[in-house]
């Protein structure tokens, strides 16, 4: 087990080398934008799949609404630029909101966020693996496996630590960038010269859902369609939770990483929206509702938006139209790598002020947060199984947690910059002020309005499941630090300190006499306590009975108590006697030893120690009762030990410490 640990994490790291973990700009960008960049590949399908819903008539409206999605991805990351710059501590919207709007609002954006990252390793993997799918479509019956083993692999990647997965993950996101920068310039180069791309199913009709749409109808199509393409936003705020990963100076870095990844998303997603409005794309959620479609429209899925641009742009069987699939597919598959450091970052936060345990604060042998890693992981594999990868129920649990956060963070960066303004000194610090505030101001607006948008037309559809998760999360969450709270305060010490026993029992449990036993009555006479029994259950009198015999011919001075089992129990008996010394001597202490053999084999376990373990777990809940372990190493445990150091380097096996 140390050995498949340490091929799948390699070599722990020591605490003082954190700083060496911090990232540059070019391994932020892919660590950090991986998911607001691969929302392009799925964010026009979304739009292209709701208008498609009243048939060809209404997808010339795609662009219009795609218009309205960049205005407010535009708004967006204008704002999350500001929040880089105020609260360079990390944190994002959680720490926003709990400085400005307090503990409450702050536990739901917390709560919002962490459905949000699940979700983006769910919804990001499964898209993924359909753009896999759609250049081998005869991996479709595989695809819930695929997306299992690749949240794994994901999951190994991140246990490394941030700087090596973002190294791995550089490359992908890099292709996937310059393969569909490529695509859109040699797209619209081509539609400019005359020759537009034209795609595999310009051709196909499709058959309405809704018929007749107009006047109110319309709208809501429209306020769907809208919803739906806000999937491009998801993962903005990533960069912001995650500041303190980035080197120094890090609300500079992080801030310019920010703009970075807003215009590239924009511009990738605007590109893929033209092309696939230039080369007329047909897709629908039934591909029997394609007339016109070729296969058998029950066994065969289509093939995504951005493998019908790839392939229109150029050509289904060349070399490009696969890069373009690789690069889409992985970049997609690495996105859920966002959620990997923003959720685990988060995690600790809110574990380090008791909202959540105590075990997602600490750092694993990586400097991982890797507790949290395992954690949203293990939901996210959970959640694709359960919807079977795909991608169209996932994503309709999207995005009321990432409009969530939004809104609250932007209406808290309105108080903030509130707060500065109350205290500003000369006119151009307080302009600069309410610039701030009007971009956080119109951010909260939009934000706003497309929470109530997405909750009125997505709720029927599978987002009630957010509506009550996000609900569960903030009452757990204050659950915890409740009991955290009162635990506190039941351990702190008290002004006349401990009080100290009037005397001290020492029982040694005995089954038989062997040198276990022996040790454990050396060690309690080694401690002078004011009386020390031997104490063994009756359950077979024979047994007893030379147990006795033995004990008299050995000459051991400690007397041996002999407590009835009837019912041949041991726990109850000796929890029995203990209680009865703790009933005659209420502030006595009892110490109770425990002889128990170390093995060297988990196996060993399942044949020894299981009625000292049972007694163990008993007696810890007795007051004025310590339970103390006599170990005693087996020579199995001496072979293990003696296997593992010859297992180690050379230097490290005789005592030498390497330098560092």
């Amino acid at each position: 087990m140390h050995v498949l640990k340490r091929l799948v994490l390699g070599r722990p790291v020591r605490s003082d080398r954190l700083r060496e973990m911090l990232l540059p700009k070019r391994l932020a960008l892919p660590i950090f934008a991986s998911d607001p960049l691969s929302s392009v590949t799925y964010a026009t399908q979304e739009i292209l799949l709701i208008l498609s819903l009243g048939g060809l008539a209404l997808l010339h409206l795609t662009p219009w609404v795609a218009l309205a999605v960049v205005v407010l991805l535009a708004v967006v990351v204008a704002s999350y630029w500001q929040v880089v710059h105020a609260y360079p501590s990390g944190g994002g919207s959680y720490e926003v909101v709990a400085r400005n709007l307090g503990r409450n609002p702050s536990l739901v954006v917390a709560a919002a966020l962490m459905v949000d990252y699940v979700m983006t390793v769910a919804v990001s993997v499964a898209a993924g693996v359909d753009n896999l799918v759609s250049a081998v479509p005869s991996l479709y019956p595989q695809r819930v496996w695929i997306a299992v083993v690749v949240v794994v692999l994901m999951m190994a990647m991140n246990l490394r630590g941030i700087r090596e997965s973002g190294q791995a993950f550089a490359v992908p996101t890099y292709l996937f960038v310059a393969a569909m920068g490529l695509t859109i310039v040699v797209g619209l180069g081509q539609a400019a010269a005359g020759h537009p791309p034209v795609a595999e199913s310009a051709g196909w009709d499709i058959r309405p859902e809704q018929l007749d749409v107009t006047g109110l109808a319309l709208i809501f199509l429209l306020l769907r369609a809208f919803s739906s393409g806000c999937t491009a936003l998801t993962g903005v705020e990533a960069i912001s939770n995650g500041v303190p990963a980035f080197r120094r100076p890090k609300d500079v870095n992080a801030g310019r990483t920010m703009i970075i990844m807003g215009v590239l998303a924009i511009g990738l997603f605007s590109g893929v929206t033209a092309l696939a409005m230039i080369s007329d794309v047909r897709i629908a959620n039934n591909p029997c509702d394609l007339i016109g479609f070729p296969a058998d429209c029950r066994s065969t899925a289509q093939r995504t938006v951005i493998a019908q641009v790839a392939g229109a742009v150029f050509g289904l069987d060349s070399v490009l139209f696969f890069v373009v699939q690789a690069g889409a597919a992985l970049i997609l598959l690495l996105a859920a790598n966002t959620a990997f450091n923003g959720f685990p970052m988060l995690g600790s936060l809110l574990a380090q002020r008791r909202y959540l345990p105590r075990q997602l604060h600490t750092r694993g042998d990586r400097l991982a947060h890797s507790n949290g890693i395992v954690l949203l992981g293990l939901v996210a594999i959970a959640l694709i199984a359960a919807f079977e990868g795909s991608v169209t129920a996932l994503i309709q649990l999207y995005i009321i947690g990432v409009f969530t956060s939004f809104t609250l963070s932007q209406i808290g960066m309105v108080k903030h910059w509130n707060h500065l303004l109350a205290d500003a000194a000369g006119a151009a610090h307080r302009a600069r002020y309410h610039r701030s505030r009007l971009v956080n101001a119109v951010g909260a607006v939009l934000t706003a309005t497309v929470l109530v948008v997405v909750l009125i037309t997505k709720f029927t559809h599978g987002a009630y499941l957010v509506v009550i998760a996000i609900p569960l999360l903030y009452f757990l969450m204050r659950a915890i630090h409740r009991h955290y709270r009162d635990v506190r305060r039941e351990l702190e010490p008290e002004r006349d300190g401990i009080t100290l026993p009037s005397r001290v029992h020492a029982v040694v449990l005995v089954s038989m006499l062997h040198k276990p036993t022996l040790r454990a009555l050396a060690f309690a006479r080694a401690n002078r306590p004011d009386t020390l029994t031997a104490l063994t259950v009756n359950v077979d009198d024979a047994e007893t009975h030379l147990l006795r015999s033995e004990w008299e011919r050995h000459g051991i001075d400690v007397p041996l108590k002999v407590v009835e089992s009837p019912y041949r129990e041991i726990t109850r008996p000796v929890v029995d006697y203990i209680k009865r010394i703790r009933r005659e001597g209420p502030r006595d202490l009892v110490c109770v030893y425990i002889p128990e053999y170390v093995v060297g084999h988990w196996w060993e376990n399942l044949l020894h120690n299981q009625s000292s373990l049972r007694l163990t777990w008993r007696l810890r809940f007795e007051q004025g009762v310590m339970v103390v372990s006599v170990p005693w190493q087996l020579d199995s445990s001496h072979r293990r030990e003696i296997d593992r150091v010859h297992h180690l380097p050379g230097h490290t096996r005789r005592g030498i410490t390497p330098p560092t």
